[in-house]
C-alpha cells in the first residue's frame, strides 16, 4: 500500500471518528436539554421549583409549555443565565438538577430522589418505619385506579403534599429518608396498604378523618 494511499485511509478514519463524537455530543446536548414541548417527570420537577421559588404560577403537569419557557426566562434572568427559555446544564444546575441523560438507571435514581424529598419532607422527624410508610403510600397510589400512575404524578398532584407549596420539598433531604425510599421501592410497606396518611394534630381537613383507619406509626394516621 502507497504512503498516499495509507495517509488518505488515516484521514477518512479520523474524519469517521469525529464524526461519531459529534454525532455522540449533539445526542448527550439533546439528552438534558428541556424546551418549549418537553414533556416528562424532569419538567414536573422543573416547574415545581420555579412554582416554589415564586417564578412560575401555572399548572405543574410535566408539559414545557410557554408559560414555563417564560418563567425559565425569568429565572434565567435573575440568576444571570442566558435568557433563552431553555434549560440545558447551566439552567439545570442552577435548579440544584443532576444534568444527567434519560437512561433507565438515571430515571430510577429521579424517582428514588423524588420519593425521597417527600419523605424527608413530609416525615423527617418520624420513626424510621413510618418514613417507610410514606413512600409506600406514595407507590401504593401510583398502583391505586384513583390516583396518577407514575410517582411524579402522585407527587405533583395539586393538593396531595403540603410539602409541595411550604417549600420543605426543596430542603436537604435527611440520609433516613434516602434509605426509606429505597426500602419502599423495595416492596417494604409498613403502611399495611393505606393510600393516605395525616397528623392529627395538624390535620385542617374534616374528610381525611372519614377514611378507615389502618394503624398509626409515630404521629401518622395511615388510612385506606
Amino acid at each position: 500500500m502507497s504512503s498516499k494511499r495509507r495517509k488518505l485511509i488515516g484521514a477518512l478514519a479520523l474524519v469517521f471518528l469525529l464524526n461519531i463524537a459529534l454525532i455522540s455530543l449533539a445526542q448527550y446536548a439533546q439528552a438534558v436539554t428541556y424546551r418549549q414541548g418537553s414533556t416528562g417527570e424532569q419538567v414536573r420537577i422543573i416547574q415545581s421549583k420555579l412554582k416554589n421559588w415564586g417564578y412560575y404560577d401555572g399548572t405543574v403537569d410535566g408539559i414545557f409549555g410557554s408559560r414555563t419557557a417564560e418563567a425559565v426566562k425569568y429565572f434565567q434572568r435573575k440568576n444571570g443565565l442566558t435568557a433563552d427559555g431553555i434549560v440545558g446544564p447551566a439552567t439545570l444546575r442552577a435548579l440544584g438538577m443532576t444534568t444527567g441523560g434519560g437512561s433507565g438507571s438515571s430515571s430510577q435514581s429521579a424517582s428514588l430522589d423524588l420519593l425521597a424529598r417527600v419523605i424527608s419532607a413530609e416525615a423527617r422527624g418520624e420513626p424510621y418505619s413510618g418514613q417507610v410508610a410514606v413512600g409506600a403510600v406514595i407507590l401504593n397510589r401510583v398502583e391505586h385506579p384513583s390516583f396518577p400512575n407514575t410517582i411524579a404524578g402522585v407527587v405533583y398532584q395539586p393538593g396531595a403534599f403540603t410539602c409541595m407549596v411550604d417549600g420543605q420539598f426543596n430542603e436537604p433531604v435527611a440520609e433516613s429518608a434516602v434509605r426509606a425510599a429505597q426500602e419502599a421501592l423495595n416492596g417494604s410497606d409498613p403502611s399495611g396498604g393505606a393510600i393516605y396518611y395525616f397528623n392529627p394534630n395538624t390535620a385542617t381537613s374534616a374528610w381525611i378523618w372519614s377514611r378507615p383507619l389502618i394503624k398509626v406509626i409515630g404521629n401518622h394516621r395511615f388510612c385506606s
